[in-house]
């Protein structure tokens, strides 16, 4: 990252509360911070590498926090977590050949494309399944749904979450508190073989990695807390403002 200076990790440490807060309530929080490191100055490669670190943390932090509350469906975690995992190891190890100069506008138009897809969307989000989840296990569905996820959020990250929650409540039937938890067991899961694929290719900057670990974790407790209380209409067109001003600053710097 050019020349570091305080404004630049306290403008990096409100984008990482901010997001911890929306990755914990639905999805995104990488849409925020990915084109933030960029606009500082870090190349889209380090930037891409160095946002997951806090991907790790703040899955942590909101993991505990859902257990605590009796949301996490422990007998489900192995199943859901696997074909993720898999699919991360192999994005991740793709996304460190992409050269750099196809990975900058790659990353953002994918997130503006993104975002507005998401502003724009069916209600689906918003309701709650009556019934019983199925079990992971048994659905073919669910596995390449959660692979592809994988895949992607090995690659890129951003939005990765809305792609978990979709499989998660489509195929299996998870009301969206119950998927939010599953969801954050495999951001971890992705964080952390992507922190591990990226660092070995030297494309992690520790010290604005680790301020974004320390404030993400904040940002994922505020965003427990208000978990059944915010409006997820609300905070999709919250996003969607956040990250176009910031995408359409960075892609012109």
């Amino acid at each position: 990252m050019e020349s570091a200076t305080a404004w630049m990790y306290l403008l990096l440490a409100g984008a990482g509360v901010a997001a911890g807060f929306i990755n914990t309530i639905a999805a995104g929080g990488s849409m925020l911070t990915l084109p933030v490191l960029m606009l500082l100055g870090m190349p889209a490669d380090v930037a891409n590498g160095t946002n997951r670190l806090s991907i790790a943390t703040q899955s942590v932090s909101g993991i505990f926090a859902f257990h605590r509350r009796g949301k996490l469906d422990h007998q489900a975690v192995l199943p859901v977590v696997i074909p993720v995992a898999v699919g991360a190891l192999l994005g991740a190890g793709f996304a460190t050949l992409v050269p750099e100069r196809v990975l900058k506008p790659a990353l953002l138009v994918t997130m503006l494309v993104t975002a507005f897809v998401i502003a724009c969307s069916p209600q689906w989000s918003e309701s709650a399944s009556q019934r019983a989840p199925l079990d992971a296990r048994k659905s073919h569905r669910a596995h390449a749904g959660l692979f592809f996820a994988g895949l992607y959020g090995g690659f890129i990250q951003a939005g990765v979450g809305f792609i978990l929650l979709f499989t998660l409540v489509t195929t299996l039937g998870y009301d969206l508190l119950r998927a939010n938890a599953l969801k954050l067991v495999c951001a971890l899961a992705l964080g952390v073989i992507a922190v591990i694929v990226f660092a070995t290719s030297g494309d992690v900057e520790w010290i604005p990695a680790s301020v974004l670990a320390v404030s993400t974790v904040v940002g994922s407790q505020l965003g427990v807390r208000f978990a059944l209380s915010v409006s997820p209409k609300v905070v999709r067109w919250i996003v969607l403002a956040a990250i176009s001003t910031v995408c359409i600053a960075a892609l012109f710097k």
